[in-house]
């Protein structure tokens, strides 16, 4: 959720700069004070999302550390790039130069610095940090203890990885790359079934070995290049924008349909945090198509919704191409794209979209409320141990607090319940619940922990809990990992 976080700003920043700077999607001269700014906003939200894959690896880093220390964000980042590194196009080539003769290959390693990578980064550094945090080193060698040595056992196992990668990393990329191909002559069905893995992997940001098929002139497509180069399909042996033109209305109209169901679904308690969240992830999406921040903010919580999200892409696009509608984007399919492409040749019965739209934000809707509310789907505000809609309201005035009472959670109680602070081996926190490995977890008394202020306690198992305490379970951590 950390590296999440950033992206709304993105998707403000780069909405205005492109209403505000034509020139920066279409080309030209960039003169004038709003043009100007609006150019400077563009180039501010691009340095957001142009490197997401890194604020995965610091933010995966700290946010996977047991105490959530920014040294683990930082041998995160070592990781990263000792990594991106290694495996960079021009060093693989000095390694291993016929690689030169491989372009599947080596458009893998050009395609090096990705959100999946980041992940993986980050992973490497948070285990590094929290497995010899606390490693004593030789006298002679004690500047290097404890924390400090997780940077250099971070850089290590990064340099192993990397080795392994740069054999696998190529057959895995370029495997991507084959399927793209296999499914580039098949019309609209082909389009439907690229954006369906599109959306599908983006979580490990393996979709950019498709993009280059069907967008770039990988092996001789480029529908993105065709279309803003001022062609039409007579020009090329495809229907131009038809790899492009079916995220439009899911972007545009379907998230903000899904996001208003995802919205209903929560808890009531919850609804205007959701809302806040969701809202601004909607009209990011919407402006100018930046779906990360809604993207993320379920998919790995709910994956089979994911899963249909990304179903729904497939369907649209294969309908999009049927009717006839025809769009490209430059940056991605948002209304600011929509708007500046739809005067090129290439563009075909714009208007569209508007029954298009519809129908995405309706069965967007009902798709995701029907899921979510059959299967009790654990998104945003609707996690199965946050789902009693009147829980226990806080057992002290919120508004007299103290080093004992945070948000209504004794904190004392809490580790009373806990059987004592001595009995906590180690202590994270997600978006609502406290997570703990205990050393002895029949000392939890499970009613003093909800006499405390908790909503509910779940065992994952052996000496490992879950204490629920709510959407402002940030603040009650904070005080209790002082207290530790």
């Amino acid at each position: 959720m950390l590296p999440v976080a950033c992206l709304p700003l993105c998707g403000i920043l780069m909405g205005l700069g492109y209403l505000l700077c034509p020139a920066s999607m279409q080309g030209g001269e960039i003169t004038g004070m709003v043009p100007t700014i609006g150019m400077f906003l563009v180039k501010a939200g691009g340095a957001l999302i142009d490197h997401i894959a890194l604020l995965f690896a610091v933010g995966v880093g700290v946010g996977m550390a047991d105490d959530q220390n920014g040294t683990a964000g930082l041998t995160a980042l070592v990781s990263w790039l000792i990594i991106t590194s290694l495996l960079q196009a021009d060093f693989v080539k000095l390694l291993l130069p016929t690689i030169a003769d491989q372009p599947a290959a080596l458009l893998a390693f050009q395609k090096i610095e990705n959100p999946f990578i980041g992940i993986l980064a980050g992973i490497i550094g948070a285990h590094s940090y929290n497995r010899f945090k606390n490693t004593d080193l030789p006298e002679w060698l004690a500047f290097f203890s404890r924390k400090r040595s997780t940077v250099i056992v971070s850089g290590l196992e990064s340099i192993l990885v990397a080795a392994v990668l740069f054999f696998v990393w190529p057959i895995l990329f370029g495997a991507l790359v084959g399927l793209g191909q296999g499914i580039a002559g098949m019309g609209a069905v082909g389009a439907g079934i690229y954006a369906f893995l599109n959306r599908l992997l983006i979580p490990l940001g393996l979709h950019h070995a498709l993009n280059n098929v069907f967008w770039f002139d990988t092996i001789g497509l480029g529908d993105l290049t065709h279309f803003w180069a001022g062609e039409t399909d007579g020009d090329v042996p495809w229907s131009l924008g038809i790899y492009m033109s079916g995220f439009f209305p899911c972007m545009m109209f379907g998230i903000p349909g899904a996001a208003l169901a995802i919205v209903q679904c929560a808890n009531k308690k919850r609804r205007k945090y959701v809302m806040g969240i969701l809202g601004s992830a909607a009209l990011c999406s919407f402006v100018c198509g930046i779906t990360e921040p809604f993207e993320f903010a379920f998919m790995f919580c709910a994956p089979l919704l994911y899963v249909v999200y990304a179903l729904l892409y497939g369907l649209f696009s294969y309908a999009t191409a049927l009717v006839g509608f025809r769009a490209g984007f430059s940056f991605s399919a948002g209304a600011t794209d929509l708007l500046f492409s739809s005067s090129l040749p290439a563009a075909q019965d714009t208007w569209l979209i508007l029954p298009l739209g519809l129908a995405a934000f309706v069965i967007f809707y009902v798709v995701f409320r029907v899921l979510i509310s059959k299967f009790n789907l654990p998104t945003p505000g609707n996690e199965p141990d946050d789902t009693d809609a009147e829980t226990v309201e806080d057992i002290s005035d919120a508004s007299v607090e103290s080093a004992d009472v945070v948000e209504g959670v004794n904190i004392a109680s809490v580790f009373a319940g806990l059987g004592g602070k001595e009995n906590v081996l180690t202590f994270d926190n997600c978006a609502t619940r406290l997570r703990l490995e205990l050393k002895d977890d029949s000392l939890v008394d499970e009613n003093k922990l909800k006499e405390a202020g908790a909503k509910g306690v779940m065992r994952m198992g052996q000496n490992s809990i879950q204490v629920v305490i709510g959407m402002k379970v940030q603040k009650v951590a904070d005080v209790m990992r002082g207290q530790l």
